[in-house]
């Protein structure tokens, strides 16, 4: 495998200021996120950030960064950003981790950076494992994807799907989980670098702004994803103060 692991990383957070310097320990939490993906068989593993003070927190603890400019709408355009700054050429491919999974397990960044590799007919790559949870599957917060025959991706929504019609009540909600289970998304995407520097110049898709899921885009233009199914759930995120004070037990 050949792969760059690319970690976009902002101070703007409106649940958890700073949060690429929140202290899991003795280091940020960027830093502790760049270690997971260093002990993944990526090349290199770089921090992506907006901010002198994340760059410097990343060079004082021995991690890769760049600093791109602070007014990128999303994660992807950093990303794209910094493609053209370390040279990548477009036949490369990178594993976007983001920056506040401390927990991410290196042996699913070795999965999903193997994908593209493995699906030549693929612009994108990701993962997703099990729900085993009803109210999960009912949850918009959680993200849900169903596959085709090779495992791409036919479609991700909030919504619960594949919509589970006999086991629906005259309600509309469900007392139980379809069988097979239904799958959730992990936010983990693997990119051939000359997607990526196109992703950014896509108009919008109707669906992805309905959804607010910004992987739609690619779908709705033709693009491929690539779906790892992994039999573990992932380790858990730090989206806010709570989060944060959990993980940091952990350290």
């Amino acid at each position: 495998m050949s792969f760059t692991v690319l970690i976009p990383a902002r101070m703007a957070s409106t649940r958890l200021p700073n949060k690429p310097l929140a202290a899991l320990g003795d280091a940020p939490m960027v830093v502790r996120v760049a270690q997971r993906a260093m002990q993944s068989q990526a090349q290199r593993t770089v921090v992506a950030c907006d901010s002198p003070a994340i760059l410097a927190a990343c060079q004082a603890h021995g991690v890769e960064a760049i600093l791109t400019r602070d007014d990128h709408p999303s994660g992807s355009d950093r990303l794209a950003e910094a493609c053209e700054l370390l040279g990548l050429a477009d036949d490369a491919i990178v594993v976007n981790v983001q920056g506040d999974e401390p927990l991410i397990d290196p042996a699913l960044i070795n999965e999903v950076g193997a994908l593209l590799q493995q699906r030549p007919q693929a612009s994108m790559g990701t993962a997703a494992h099990a729900i085993a949870s009803l109210a999960d599957f009912c949850n918009p917060n959680v993200v849900k994807v169903v596959l085709d025959a090779q495992q791409h991706a036919l479609y991700f929504s909030r919504a619960p799907i594949a919509w589970w019609r006999d086991g629906a009540t005259a309600e509309r909600s469900f007392t139980a989980l379809p069988d097979p289970a239904p799958l959730r998304h992990i936010g983990i995407y693997a990119y051939r670098v000359g997607f990526l520097r196109l992703f950014p110049t896509l108009p919008q898709a109707p669906i992805e702004v309905t959804e607010a899921l910004e992987q739609l885009r690619a779908m709705w233009h033709g693009h491929r994803i690539a779906v790892h199914v992994t039999a573990h759930a992932p380790g858990a995120g730090v989206d806010t103060p709570d989060d944060l004070e959990r993980v940091s037990k952990l350290y």
